[in-house]
């Protein structure tokens, strides 16, 4: 009877240990046959800018996988972005980037600009997205205004509130 449950304390035990094992940190990364890209952001929200204002973010990103990873192409949503990227291959566990370049010239609104890395990885394609909002420019400053104030006439500042502006003689 001993043995029975010396025995069965120890298939228990064994049974544990090896689950345990099994488990693997929240922050380990599995390695993936062949090329795989990870990047460290897949979104960049550039907050707003001003219409014509441009904004420039760089993507950075691993080779996750067991082979040298290489992309081929990066495809963009709209001529208004332009991308530069790492075009030597990527070694296992090395890493690269994807610069991303968005012109708001003529842009309103609320937008987003999505990057598509086409590469030899096994997942697939991967996509990185610019996010942010194009306001209006402030207008400058016309000349009616700048004779207004010479003047002592009210002057509409950049944000719409009006000042008089006394003259000096």
């Amino acid at each position: 009877m001993k043995k029975l449950l010396l025995l069965a304390l120890g298939l228990a035990g064994g049974a544990y240990t090896a689950q345990a094992q099994a488990v693997q940190p929240a922050n380990a990364t599995a390695k993936v046959a062949g090329p795989a890209i990870t990047f460290e952001e897949s979104k960049y929200d550039f907050g707003s800018v001003a219409q014509g204002g441009m904004v420039d973010h760089v993507f950075k990103f691993k080779n996750t996988g067991t082979q040298p990873l290489i992309i081929s192409n990066i495809g963009v949503s709209c001529g208004c972005t332009t991308p530069e990227y790492t075009k030597d291959p990527v070694m296992p566990g090395k890493t690269g980037s994807l610069a991303a370049h968005f012109n708001s010239a003529g842009k309103m609104g609320m937008q987003n600009k999505v990057l598509t890395i086409e590469s030899n990885a096994a997942a697939g394609n991967a996509t990185v997205s610019l996010v942010g909002e194009v306001k209006e420019a402030a207008a400058a400053p016309t000349a009616a205004a700048d004779a207004a104030l010479a003047t002592g006439k009210e002057k509409v500042k950049e944000d719409g509130t009006k000042v008089k502006v006394k003259s000096k003689n």
